[in-house]
């Protein structure tokens, strides 16, 4: 048998053992520390609602927000009670429930609507849920100096401060966008992104692997690198890798019908080399093939579906009104979290700006019961 198949046997059966004795009943290793995996129980989804300069993204919240209550608790951060009542109307205006037992409304002061990246890391550390505040400065001032994020930066610790969980200052500046648990021994991550130089000047390959382990309680750290074309974020890993079970990794792959061409020397050649990085660390790689291209407001991009949400017996996945590639999407997203309804929500708006309904969620695991 090979090194490689040996890696997957071996995470494949420690995986077997967490379904069976608990999420908590992990390898030893770092003080057992982990964080959760997407897919597994949830205990809310977090969203900041889109405020004066993004309400162009109302109409994909209200959708997130008639969606998701039916599976799991909603909490939803307004800066100011009069964007709360535009939140209530958005969400009635498409046919949802503003007053759902499951929403939960807070007047949170924030700066903008993607609380992916600027919210919470949860981790359990011996068998307690605990908050991770890591540094953020807007995408290292990648939409220009003039956008606030002082707000932003302090979300974790309003989080924290409802739960009433412990909330650890990390002073490394880095988004939740760019990490990928498999929930066992592994993150998944973009080099280019966490090193960038605008964010963490002098920071290095060594010390960020040692950071994450420190962090994380992982075994593994596997870092990709390259910035897709048109990605402000400099290349968060939630937009062409993603983790769909402990042992396999979707990543995106150019077509003929893409606008990224096989073989290229741009996109194609990032997600080529991201696959098979991943695959050489000992996983399963599963190509999601880009089969079609959007045009908005005068753009033209790849239409990329791997920007989607996982909740407890759901999947929300960016939509490009385009019947034919997300009718395609929902069938292959099935497929990955086989007994979840799958949501495709037009987020055209969104992704102009440069992201989707992952960037705009922030996932609240349950603490697994002893």
């Amino acid at each position: 048998m090979s090194f490689r198949n040996t890696s997957k046997l071996l995470v494949t059966l420690l995986y077997l053992l967490v379904s069976l004795a608990g999420p908590i009943a992990i390898a030893d290793q770092h003080a057992r520390k982990r964080v959760p995996a997407e897919w597994e129980t949830q205990e809310a989804i977090w969203l900041q609602w889109p405020g004066r300069w993004e309400k162009v993204y109302q109409p994909a919240f209200a959708q997130m927000a008639s969606i998701i209550p039916k599976y799991e608790k909603l909490h939803i951060l307004c800066d100011t009670k009069t964007i709360c009542n535009q939140a209530v109307a958005a969400i009635e205006s498409v046919g949802g429930n503003a007053n759902h037992e499951n929403i939960i409304w807070h007047i949170v002061p924030n700066d903008s609507a993607w609380m992916r990246d600027n919210g919470p890391v949860y981790v359990i550390e011996d068998g307690k849920m605990r908050i991770q505040n890591w540094q953020f400065d807007a995408w290292g001032g990648a939409f220009g100096d003039d956008i606030p994020f002082t707000k932003d930066n302090r979300v974790p610790i309003k989080v924290g401060e409802y739960l009433k969980m412990p909330v650890d200052k990390v002073d490394i500046v880095h988004e939740r966008g760019n990490l990928e648990f498999n929930g066992v021994d592994t993150v998944l991550l973009n080099w280019s992104t966490i090193g960038d130089p605008k964010r963490n000047p002098g920071y290095t390959r060594a010390r960020a692997e040692r950071d994450l382990k420190l962090n994380f309680g992982v075994s593994k750290v596997i870092m990709v690198e390259g910035i897709p074309s048109g990605d402000f974020t400099r290349g968060h890993i939630d937009g062409f890798a993603r983790f769909i079970n402990p042992t396999t990794v979707v990543v995106s792959q150019c077509t003929l019908e893409s606008k990224c061409k096989p073989g290229d020397s741009g996109d194609a050649l990032i997600y080529d080399e991201a696959a098979r990085i991943i695959e050489a660390a000992g996983f399963q790689v599963i190509r999601d093939p880009i089969l079609g291209q959007a045009s908005f407001k005068g753009e033209s991009f790849d239409t990329n579906y791997l920007n989607w949400l996982v909740g407890n017996g759901f999947v929300i996945a960016v939509g490009f009104d385009d019947y034919e590639t997300d009718a395609a999407a929902r069938i292959r997203i099935e497929t990955y979290f086989p007994g979840r309804d799958v949501f495709i929500v037009e987020m055209l708006e969104s992704w102009y700006e440069g992201g989707g309904v992952h960037c705009h969620t922030n996932d609240q695991p349950a603490l697994p019961a002893n």
